[in-house]
């Protein structure tokens, strides 16, 4: 069995906490996952949540408390010999439903768009890797006519620099994040949105640690 367990916190909100249990059922795996609403005035069924997972191939989710299912499908088509990565997601209780595929032309490029079906929301995201290490992501948002950027760089193996730019709420982003089997991983980000009268940048720090049971 393996578990995991996640801490977060913001300026904006109180920190919060919480973990996942894994097991391996074949091909697929079994997961549960609770946050500190399931304990805090004794044990009950809030932020429970359930899945089963084949990875590359489904993801199927349910929320306890809610009673919503949500299904997550994927696959892989070659279009003039390079792979469309296509995923079919949707939300029983919000009857939404979103498909996301990107087209991968080589190692450096790949083209990406995320459509929720019977609305305008639709947007295309242009992914480059320079060097192996920088990558550049411009993306275009249809519904608000507004581009969005953002750069990152790898540094210490483990470690990458991200900030971006959102044209339209003129969102300033910046990002620190690891992602190491040894050490763990964690992610710690601030925001400030340039537009307000008083730019208060806000904090977030999440944490997350893999166990062997």
């Amino acid at each position: 069995m393996k578990a995991t367990f996640r801490g977060r916190y913001d300026t904006d909100k109180n920190g919060g906490a919480a973990a996942t249990f894994a097991v391996r059922a074949g091909d697929a795996k079994l997961k549960a996952s609770v946050t500190e609403a399931t304990f805090v005035g004794g044990p009950s069924l809030n932020g429970l949540a359930l899945a089963l997972e084949k990875p590359g191939f489904f993801i199927i989710d349910y929320n306890v408390p809610k009673k919503d299912f949500r299904f997550q499908f994927m696959n892989t088509v070659r279009v003039a010999e390079k792979p469309l990565n296509l995923t079919y997601i949707h939300s029983r209780n919000d009857n939404r439903t979103i498909l996301d595929g990107s087209l991968v032309f080589d190692s450096a490029n790949k083209v990406s768009a995320n459509y929720l079906l019977g609305t305008e929301n639709c947007k295309l995201k242009y992914t480059y890797v320079h060097g192996g290490l920088t990558t550049f992501e411009p993306s275009y948002d249809l519904a608000k006519n507004a581009w969005d950027f953002s750069v990152s760089r790898k540094v210490y193996g483990d470690d990458v620099f991200k900030a971006s730019y959102q044209t339209t709420s003129k969102v300033l982003g910046l990002e620190w994040s690891r992602n190491s089997k040894i050490n763990g991983s964690f992610k710690i980000s601030a925001t400030c949105n340039l537009a307000a009268e008083v730019k208060v940048p806000k904090l977030t720090a999440e944490s997350t640690w893999d166990f062997e049971m």
